[in-house]
């Protein structure tokens, strides 16, 4: 079974995971990884934080030479700012030096964090006890769990992209985006600011951020995320818990600010007629295949060998520099909410984020449906999985 637990705060000295369960014979490519973690950190509308730090993941067990050995692999990724946080996050005491008053106490919740919530499940006197681990910084780390998990599926056939589809009221056209494959997808977006395939669309999302910037305020916006050639039947409807599709949701779900999935046609199946909604079964080009793919590449929990299509929609992010009244902790007054550094739409770097733990949840049923010791005996078990079917599929 593939898991993994990560940990690390906002401004502390790093960001780690530990992976276990992963594959023996993994060939990695630092580069890949890292220029993953890159993108994560592009996209217009994003604050100053992007310029101190420079993500590049450190693996410090389970990869020898390059290769994954089968042992839990750890990963790790400085934060560059600790180096200013140090007074206010050190384990043990609060720093002679302080510079900036960091660490004062923070009285003031922010409307849509997790800062009040957590001030009260935790009996925390001190929101930054709250909004250090709940912040979206942690994204980098589970980025870097995704850059690992699409290594193992590259060599399986299978290639995926996220992008971004709407910034507040401004949406891609859908014609504008099917390029035919991902990899016409993804040079569609290798030099957008926003990784958004629609050029003209992508015009008035920028208006829109610049606009936003100057009020004060910020955005979200809705993020897509294609893979290709998986395989039919991963998931399974036995049981609730173990369908792909709630399984890719919960992933995308348990992204900070994501408050909407769907997967293919999604919320649009509720408004059409089922002789219009579902997908035939045809023959083309000698194999049995579907007409369409409203379904996503999802049927009853489980891959149908068409594109997985999964769509996710991100709140605006809730600490605006035009700050939202809340109320101070200590002296029950009415007051405007804490000021974070913040940025004015991170939907770009969502993209990349949605991508990760979808490779994630689909590292995990490839692992379960063809073993997950060795790379060369999950090959093999692929291919003759492959060979079955195709018998089948085949006219």
């Amino acid at each position: 079974m593939l898991r993994y637990l990560d940990a690390g705060e906002s401004h502390g000295p790093a960001l780690t995971a530990i992976v276990d369960g992963f594959p023996a014979g993994v060939k990695l490519s630092q580069d890949r990884m890292n220029e993953l973690l890159a993108c994560r950190q592009q996209g217009y509308g994003r604050g100053n934080r992007q310029k101190i730090e420079k993500d590049r993941v450190e693996i410090q067990s389970g990869v020898r030479h390059g290769v994954t050995l089968g042992s839990p692999i750890t990963l790790r990724i400085p934060n560059r700012d600790w180096a200013n946080w140090e007074s206010a996050m050190n384990p043990w005491d609060v720093l002679a030096d302080d510079a900036g008053g960091r660490a004062k106490k923070i009285d003031r919740p922010r409307p849509g964090h997790a800062d009040l919530v957590g001030v009260l499940k935790y009996k925390f006197d001190d929101v930054r006890n709250a909004l250090e681990r709940a912040s979206a910084r942690h994204t980098a780390i589970r980025s870097a769990i995704g850059a690992l998990c699409y290594e193992f599926l590259l060599p399986l056939g299978v290639r995926g992209a996220g992008f971004v589809t709407a910034v507040g009221s401004e949406f891609a056209s859908p014609e504008n985006i099917d390029f035919g494959s991902i990899a016409k997808l993804e040079k569609a977006i290798a030099t957008s600011q926003l990784r958004c395939p629609d050029a003209a669309a992508e015009r008035k999302m920028i208006e829109l951020i610049t606009l936003c910037k100057t009020q004060g305020d910020s955005l979200g916006g809705v993020i897509e995320v294609w893979f290709e050639g998986l395989v039919s039947g991963l998931g399974t409807y036995s049981q609730w818990d173990r369908r792909l599709d709630g399984r890719l949701a919960q992933a995308l779900m348990s992204i900070q600010a994501f408050k909407g999935v769907e997967i293919g046609a999604g919320f649009r199946y509720a408004a059409s007629r089922g002789s219009q909604s579902h997908d035939e079964i045809v023959i083309k080009e000698g194999h049995i295949a579907r007409a369409g793919n409203n379904s996503g590449g999802l049927e009853a929990g489980m891959t149908n060998g068409e594109r997985l299509v999964v769509r996710a929609g991100m709140k605006p992010l809730p600490t605006l520099v035009k700050a939202l009244a809340s109320v101070n902790l200590k002296s029950k007054k009415v007051e405007k909410a804490t000021v974070e550094r913040t940025d004015v739409c991170a939907i770009a770097a969502a993209s990349i984020v949605g991508f990760s733990v979808t490779a994630i949840a689909l590292a995990e049923v490839y692992l379960e449906k063809f073993g997950n010791d060795q790379m060369d005996d999950i090959v093999d078990s692929l291919n003759r999985y492959r060979d079955r079917t195709d018998k089948v599929l085949r006219c």
